[in-house]
């Protein structure tokens, strides 16, 4: 019998980065009650805060992140202001932004 490697293990073992992906979100809350309020859901999704509204985490499934970006949409207002930094996306950075309650992507792609 001859071993055959599952794909996802084989995936695993090429890009240890595809379970997961860093997220970073720069928060700039409306009000210090928006703030207490943003800070516990990001830390719900197992964000740590690294600076004073700055929350970052390594380990970030795509699936978390679509459920991330639902609840900091329903927990937001117009005078809240949110950037996320996700890497690797699809090998490539990008930039999602919430303003104004819309929100914006921005792919940075490099040269192949």
């Amino acid at each position: 019998m001859f071993f055959q490697p599952c794909k996802k293990l084989y995936k695993f073992l090429l890009f240890p980065y595809s379970l997961g992906m860093f997220v970073s979100v720069a928060v700039d809350p409306g009000s210090e009650g928006r703030e207490k309020e943003l800070a516990d859901l990001l830390g719900q999704y197992g964000l740590k805060k690294v600076q004073r509204f700055l929350w970052e985490s390594a380990a970030i499934s795509a699936d978390t992140l679509n459920r991330l970006k639902r609840d900091l949409d329903k927990a937001t207002d117009g005078f809240d202001k949110l950037r996320l930094f996700q890497f690797p996306m699809e090998g490539t950075l990008v930039l999602s932004s919430l303003r104004d309650k819309k929100w914006r992507r921005l792919v940075a792609v490099g040269k192949r």
